[in-house]
């Protein structure tokens, strides 16, 4: 099969990414087990940290469409890859939200119990929210529309590729060495869901939200596996990241780049990227 190693690296990458991310979500709503947000995004930055040091090297570690899109729009990717990836990305954040709710399914059946919670009701989002993003969430004190809530997205994601893009330019002579690329690109992870995730949940990445959010509408939790009911989880969560990524690539290629090649002489340009997220 043609590209069948990036398949495997998307696939298992994007996989570990989820995994770790969602099921620290999980074990937070079901458990208690963190006391705050920097805890959870700190969690999310080490799984993507190891999603990409394990893979790297496979497919180049993007594991999020948007990052995806971006590489082919910057040229840094060849527009024939672009389904494999997509495939191998999707498939791994469906495979970690099944396995995240069946390593949980008898928790979350004792917690709905507890709390009276009827699965597929609007109160059932307190634990469908462990699958798929919300950016209005009952009792959250933040206030968050529609319009904002795609604006954070696409900012959100606009921020990671830019990182993305600037750690992995060789053109960057202040980047760090490549054997720390991926931990900053988690730590950037981190720092982006701190500032959105009271807004949206930080979701980044269309596979990441999909996949487990799928899980999610397959085993009960139905309509409230979505935001809302006028487009919200495609707009918010699939295409706002789409459209943010996308800018940052040309951004950086047409904005960033030429002032970085500039600056630096003599610069050796790496547009074979080896560690993209």
């Amino acid at each position: 099969m043609k590209y069948q190693k990036e398949l495997i690296g998307e696939t298992l990458g994007t996989f570990i990414l989820v995994l770790f991310g969602c099921g620290s979500v999980a074990v937070s709503v079901l458990f208690g087990a963190y006391q705050g947000l920097m805890q959870i995004a700190l969690a999310w930055g080490i799984g993507v940290t190891l999603a990409i040091y394990m893979t790297r090297h496979i497919s180049c570690a993007h594991l999020n469409p948007a990052v995806s899109l971006a590489m082919v729009i910057s040229k840094r990717m060849k527009s024939s890859k672009l389904p494999v990836y997509l495939i191998g990305q999707f498939t791994g954040a469906l495979l970690a939200g099944l396995t995240i709710y069946l390593l949980f399914a008898p928790s979350i059946s004792a917690f709905e119990s507890a709390h009276g919670i009827i699965r597929g009701t609007s109160q059932s989002v307190m634990t469908a929210k462990m699958f798929g993003e919300y950016y209005s969430l009952e009792g959250s004190s933040a206030i968050v529309s529609l319009p904002l809530a795609m604006g954070a997205e696409a900012f959100g994601t606009f921020l990671l590729i830019l990182m993305i893009f600037a750690l992995t330019e060789g053109c960057n002579v202040g980047r760090p060495d490549n054997a720390l690329t991926p931990l900053f690109i988690g730590l950037t992870v981190t720092s982006i869901i701190c500032l959105i995730a009271p807004l949206t949940q930080a979701g980044l990445n269309p596979a990441r939200d999909f996949g487990p959010r799928m899980v999610a509408w397959i085993f009960g939790w139905g309509k409230s596996a979505f935001p809302d009911q006028s487009g919200g989880f495609l707009l918010v969560y699939i295409l706002s990241p789409l459209a943010g990524g996308s800018l940052a690539s040309v951004f950086f290629v047409r904005v960033l780049e030429p002032a970085m090649k500039h600056s630096s002489d003599p610069c050796n340009c790496n547009t074979d990227q080896s560690v993209k997220k």
